[in-house]
C-alpha cells in the first residue's frame, strides 16, 4: 500500500502558496472598484481551506523521503490538481466558464500550453489577464525545477542522461538539488524581468508587458489579447521571438554560465541543432511565402521568425497573418512543433536532444544492414548512451505518436473536422498551444470546440507537459504493488 500522506502535505503546501498568490490580482480589481475581486477572495479562501487540511492532516508524515511511486503521484497530483484551484477564478468569475472550460484554461496555464477558450480577453478584469499570466509564470518554473531536478531521478524520456553528464560540473545532482534549485530560481526571475523591462521599452501597456513577459519566459502564449502579438508588430516580435528561444535553451547552460563556464552553453549541440533547425525552418518559409505570393521580405521574415519560434519553443503567441499562410508552412509548423525545443527548459514537445537521438538511432540501424556484425555504439557529444536510455527514447517517441493518432481519431469521432482534431492534439500533446483549422479561425481560441473533445485536449496537456510515460505508468498494476 502506497503512503500517500508524503504527497498530500506537499500538493497541500501548494495549494497554501497558490492562495497567497491568489491575493494579488484580488487587490488588482479590488482597487479597480470590480467584484471580480470577490471571486478570487472567494478562490482563495476554498484554495487555502483545502490546502491547510491537507497539510495539517498529513504533517506527521514529515521526515519521511518520498520513494519513486510517491514522486510518480507526487508528480501527477501537482500536475492534475493545482490546474483544477487556479481555475477557479475563471469559474466564480469573470469570464464565468463552465467548470469543465475553466479546468482547461487552468490546466493550459499550469502546463504553459497557451491554448484558451476565452474570446474577448481585452474586456477581461485586469486581475484575470494578470492570474493568466501569473498560471504561465509558475507553471513555467514548476517545470524547470521537475526536469532538472526530479525527472533525472524517474528515468523518463532520456532525461537520466543529464543526471551523469548535465551536472558533471557540480559535482553530483542529488546533493547539490538545494543550490541548483536557488540559482535556477535567480535565472528565472531575472530572465523575467528584463523581458518586462524590454516590452515596457518599446511601448507595450503595463498590463501587456507584465503578463507578456511572464509568458514568454515561460514559454507559455496567454496574453491580454485576442491579437495576441499583433498589436505589437515590429519591435515587438523580434523582441518577443528573442526572448522566446531564451526562456526554452537548457536551464543548466544558464546556472553554468553564471558560475564562470560559459563553454558548455555555446559547445551544447542540443542547443546549436535547436537554433539551426530553427533557421532552417524560418528561412525555407519565408522564401516559399515570397515565391508563391510575391510578398516583401522584412514582413514575412518577420512573421515567420516569430510565430515560427513560437512554435517550436511551444510558446503559443501569433502574429499577423501567419496562421493563414497553409500548404508548406503547415507541414514545417506541425515537424517543428512535434519537435519542439530543448530538454531541460519550460519548452514541450519531443525535444531537440530526444530527437537527436532517435535520428542516431535509426542511422545506426540502417548501417546495421550492411555489416551487422558490427559494434556500433550511439555517442552524444563524444560520450557513450546507455541502451536503456535509446529503449526508454524509441518507447517515449512510439508513443508519442500512437496517442497523438488514437486522440485525434477520438475527437474526430465527437464530430470534429479532421483538420481541427489533429492540430488540436498535436498543439495540446506538445504543449504548443498554436491553434489551426476551421474551428480555431473564427475566433482564434479553442472556444467552439465540444465538451468532450475539451476533456481530451485537457488530458493531452497534462500527458505532454509530464513525458507521457510518467503518467502511463501508473496504469500499469505493477506499479501500485511492493
Amino acid at each position: 500500500m502506497v503512503d500517500l500522506r508524503p504527497v498530500a502535505y506537499v500538493i497541500g503546501r501548494i495549494l497554501i502558496v497558490l492562495a497567497i498568490l491568489m491575493l494579488a490580482p484580488a487587490i488588482i480589481d479590488w482597487r479597480a472598484g470590480l467584484e471580480n475581486g470577490i471571486a478570487f477572495l472567494q478562490s482563495a479562501a476554498l484554495t487555502g481551506v483545502v490546502g491547510g487540511a491537507l497539510t495539517l492532516s498529513t504533517g506527521n508524515a514529515l521526515g519521511r523521503a518520498l520513494d519513486t511511486r510517491q514522486a510518480y503521484l507526487l508528480t501527477a497530483g501537482i500536475w492534475f490538481l493545482v490546474p483544477f484551484f487556479g481555475a477557479l477564478p475563471f469559474w466564480i468569475g469573470a469570464p464565468g466558464l463552465s467548470l469543465l472550460y475553466a479546468y482547461f484554461e487552468g490546466v493550459s496555464g499550469i502546463t504553459t500550453t497557451g491554448a484558451t477558450v476565452i474570446y474577448g480577453l481585452e474586456e477581461l478584469p485586469a486581475g484575470m489577464n494578470l492570474w493568466r499570466g501569473m498560471l504561465n509564470w509558475l507553471g513555467g518554473l514548476g517545470i524547470a525545477f521537475i526536469a532538472m531536478i526530479f525527472l533525472p531521478l524517474m528515468r523518463v524520456g532520456g532525461m537520466q542522461f543529464f543526471r551523469t553528464e548535465g551536472f558533471d560540473t557540480f559535482g553530483k545532482a542529488l546533493p547539490r538539488a538545494t543550490d541548483i534549485a536557488r540559482q535556477l530560481l535567480v535565472i528565472y526571475v531575472g530572465l523575467t524581468v528584463i523581458c518586462i523591462a524590454v516590452y515596457s521599452a518599446i511601448g507595450m501597456s503595463a498590463l501587456d508587458a507584465v503578463v507578456g513577459g511572464f509568458a514568454t519566459i515561460a514559454t507559455g502564449g496567454f496574453f491580454p489579447a485576442d491579437v495576441s502579438f499583433e498589436k505589437y508588430s515590429g519591435a515587438g516580435e523580434y523582441f518577443g521571438a528573442l526572448f522566446m528561444v531564451l526562456g526554452s535553451l537548457p536551464y543548466i547552460r544558464y546556472v553554468q554560465l553564471v558560475n564562470g563556464q560559459a563553454g558548455p552553453l555555446w559547445q551544447d549541440s542540443q542547443l546549436r541543432a535547436y537554433l539551426r533547425w530553427l533557421a532552417y525552418a524560418v528561412v525555407s518559409v519565408t522564401v516559399w511565402q515570397m515565391w508563391t505570393t510575391g510578398s516583401s521580405l522584412e514582413p514575412t521574415f518577420r512573421q515567420a521568425l516569430f510565430n515560427l519560434s513560437s512554435i517550436m519553443s511551444s510558446t503559443g503567441f501569433f502574429s499577423g497573418s501567419f496562421p493563414t499562410w497553409g500548404g508548406f508552412m503547415l507541414v514545417v509548423a506541425f515537424v517543428i512543433g512535434v519537435i519542439g525545443a530543448c530538454s531541460g527548459s519550460s519548452a514541450a514537445g519531443l525535444s531537440v536532444f530526444r530527437v537527436q537521438l532517435v535520428i542516431a538511432v535509426l542511422k545506426r540501424e540502417i548501417r546495421r544492414i550492411a555489416n551487422p556484425s558490427a559494434v556500433d555504439p550511439i555517442r552524444y557529444e563524444g560520450r557513450a548512451v546507455e541502451e536503456d536510455v535509446l529503449n526508454a527514447l524509441i518507447l517515449f517517441v512510439s508513443s508519442f505518436v500512437l496517442l497523438l493518432g488514437i486522440f485525434t481519431v477520438s475527437i474526430t469521432l465527437l464530430g470534429v473536422d479532421s483538420v481541427s482534431a489533429l492540430f488540436a492534439v498535436w498543439t495540446t500533446l506538445g504543449n504548443v498551444g498554436y491553434g489551426f483549422g476551421p474551428l480555431v479561425e473564427r475566433t482564434g481560441t479553442f472556444i467552439d470546440f465540444p465538451p468532450g473533445a475539451i476533456a481530451i485536449m485537457a488530458l493531452c496537456m497534462i500527458l505532454g507537459r509530464l513525458g507521457l510515460l510518467a503518467i502511463l505508468v501508473m496504469v500499469l498494476p505493477s506499479f501500485w504493488r511492493r
